[in-house]
């Protein structure tokens, strides 16, 4: 039994005539009726009931019919769904996003996605710092990180969204609070909560800001994540510099507040340089056309 003669059936079975069904098939009406006769004898099942007059279905012949019906339904389904994921139209794109870029950039990214190719789906993996995203996109975890710049990891290519400044979090009742516009040397006695990993990009902008106001910051406690950070700022453990995102998550005893001569982070879409996949080549080309990216890109690495 194969794929033909259960088409040759189906034709047969929905016309109940041997003649439309050949003349749809564009076969001779002899041949298409010997196929059923051996589907027939393969089975040791009679599927038709032949007169000189009519052609009809048999009991056995109906279920046959709704079991052909559903299986070749199912095959050209998966021809369909096969040919859609090769060409980036269907697929899983996993996406990471770096401490609260989510909040600004997962519904951008997401309404471009969805309008253009609404048969893919979106696994989004949320605050996931800029190293464990490279890991990730390097060993096929994720398709796609939105993460902080410049990534300098061979086998990465980036480009950029934005420029995001760093804002100071203050524990709420912070002497400099109440101040009218802060400098990062206002804070130069402080203590510094930081980032975990010795690779955060964000520690690095935090460092870079501090030495450029002529103090190294003294650095007293880290955290795993931007919600750890933040609730060890509200424990009056230290100040942080963050990305402007941060102010997204509000936290009770913790204030944002702008500094004058911080140092900007640059914010960008990370993805394997080697063998894009379809889907991820469809991605892209997709929000750029739709202006995800920045106007004024920083150069890929």
């Amino acid at each position: 039994m194969d794929l033909k003669q259960l088409r040759y059936f189906d034709a047969v079975a929905e016309t109940c005539h041997f003649g439309q069904a050949a003349e749809r098939l564009h076969l001779a009406q002899p041949a298409l009726s010997q196929a059923v006769r051996r589907l027939e004898a393969e089975l040791g099942v009679l599927l038709l009931a032949r007169t000189t007059r009519q052609v009809r279905l048999t009991p056995a012949g109906e279920f046959f019919h709704r079991e052909v019906r559903r299986i070749l339904g199912d095959l050209d389904a998966c021809v369909v769904g096969t040919r859609s994921i090769a060409d980036g139209s269907r697929g899983l794109l996993r996406v990471g996003f770096t401490g609260t870029s989510a909040f600004t950039q997962l519904a951008r990214l997401s309404r471009m996605i969805r309008s253009a190719l609404p048969a893919v789906a979106l696994e989004v993996r949320a605050d996931l710092l800029t190293p464990g995203q490279v890991e990730r996109l390097l060993d096929g975890r994720l398709d796609l990180g939105v993460l902080r710049g410049p990534v300098a990891e061979p086998g990465i290519e980036t480009r950029s969204l934005l420029q995001e400044p760093l804002v100071l979090a203050l524990p709420a009742d912070h002497r400099l609070v109440p101040e009218p516009a802060l400098e990062v040397v206002d804070v130069s006695a402080d203590e510094f909560v930081a980032y975990a990993d010795a690779r955060s990009a964000v520690n690095e902008a935090m460092v870079s800001s501090c030495l450029r106001a002529g103090f190294s910051p003294n650095i007293t406690h880290r955290a795993p994540g931007t919600a750890a950070l933040l609730a060890l700022v509200a424990a009056h453990l230290g100040v942080a510099l963050v990305p402007e995102s941060v102010r997204s998550m509000q936290l009770n005893g913790v204030v944002f507040r702008d500094v004058a001569d911080a140092t900007t982070i640059d914010l960008s879409l990370a993805w394997r340089a080697d063998e894009p996949s379809a889907l991820v080549a469809g991605a892209l080309d997709v929000l750029d056309r739709h202006g995800f990216f920045s106007p004024h890109p920083s150069p890929t690495s």
